[in-house]
């Protein structure tokens, strides 16, 4: 997990909650609220450990919008992240099963904590589509335009 500031109350939220329904959480930052702080340096700890492993090891990540979020997720080899501000459940569900999304990124400025919960709930218990036409088209965003390699950007 890792959010900026206005990710901060939801990631503290969401963190409590899974640590009470046994999940492991490995919290990448902010360890504090810091309306300064820049999202980049810590979402791209949470990007790296996901793709350190990106098979076994998902991310879930929060932001204003999660658009940005999501976008430097994206930069890491193995990471599929996904956005989700609300809407409907659709995007849970195709993000994982026709995508293989193995981070998602949640716009708190967009929903509640509850709302927030729902989504990571159905996200967490969804797996991978079978179905060769999804691996293949999966299997093309890794080939066609492999991510590159960043280390975390330094700060300044």
């Amino acid at each position: 997990m890792a959010a900026d500031h206005a990710g901060f109350a939801h990631k503290e939220a969401i963190k409590a909650w899974l640590e009470a329904e046994n999940y492991p959480v490995i919290d990448e930052g902010a360890e504090v609220y810091d309306p300064e702080d820049d999202f980049t340096d810590l979402i791209a700890r949470a990007a790296i450990a996901v793709a350190e492993a990106p098979t076994t090891r998902i991310g879930i990540i929060f932001g204003g919008s999660g658009q940005g979020e999501a976008m430097m997720a994206n930069r890491f080899p193995g990471v599929r992240a996904t956005v989700y501000y609300g809407g409907g459940d659709d995007i849970i569900k195709l993000s994982r099963e026709h995508n293989d999304a193995n981070v998602l990124s949640i716009g708190a400025r967009f929903v509640t904590v509850d709302e927030a919960k729902k989504a990571i709930w159905d996200w967490l218990h969804l797996g991978t589509s079978t179905n060769e036409k999804y691996a293949r088209r999966n299997h093309k965003l890794d080939v066609l335009a492999p991510a590159r390699t960043h280390a975390p950007a330094p700060r300044v």
